[in-house]
């Protein structure tokens, strides 16, 4: 989708190929959640690639800049809550002058996945999602792409929301580190060969 017609595309930063956006709920609270993995695993590219997050407080957001085979590419972590995590896409994308939601990656944590599993794709549904809301809300669209990791299911529906948020410990723990370091493989595949190769490799998993 092109924003050429959105007020949130005006522009009036450097352009970025891509602005990648790790989902997560900030303060020390929420740590090492199930629901903070998307920013995590934005968090461990920006350090693999030697770059430094720095908070943008008109951007709402912890931004690095990297450079690529793809070009210029924004990495970004939210600092709102994640059911406001769209108050930040669109200053982020007027800085990063985005021009396409196709070039726009949010990376999540996902309940219909199981643990150990990856999948990245452009579009479709928000599966209740609180985060994916918020910014398809504030976008007026939902043709973003996406990057989502799968924590899993609880046993009982409504101990939803306590599953995400807990921090898991022992072999569950091991295991959702390992799934973070995945998905930051995908981002950086995505970085150096595109997102076809991205995608490919993230959906065999």
């Amino acid at each position: 989708m092109s924003l050429r017609r959105s007020s949130a595309a005006t522009r009036h930063g450097s352009t970025s190929s891509w602005l990648i956006v790790g989902l997560a709920n900030p303060g020390d609270e929420y740590a090492g959640s199930r629901h903070n993995v998307g920013g995590d695993a934005v968090r461990v590219v920006v350090q693999r690639r030697s770059g430094r997050l720095t908070l943008e407080r008109r951007q709402r957001a912890l931004t690095a800049t990297v450079d690529t085979t793809q070009g210029i590419v924004t990495l970004a972590v939210p600092t709102t809550f994640m059911n406001e995590s769209g108050a930040a896409l669109p200053p982020l994308i007027r800085r990063t002058s985005l021009g396409d939601l196709s070039r726009l990656l949010v990376v999540h944590d996902e309940l219909d996945l199981e643990p150990g599993r990856l999948q990245m794709k452009c579009g479709g549904g928000l599966a209740g999602h609180n985060g994916l809301r918020s910014i398809a809300q504030a976008l007026n669209s939902q043709d973003f792409c996406r990057l989502r990791i799968g924590v899993g299911k609880p046993v009982r529906k409504e101990q939803g929301a306590d599953h995400v948020l807990r921090r898991p410990t022992g072999a569950r723990r091991a295991a959702l580190e390992a799934d973070v370091e995945r998905a930051a493989d995908a981002i950086e595949v995505l970085l150096d060969e595109g997102f076809d190769e991205a995608q490919r490799r993230a959906n065999r998993s």
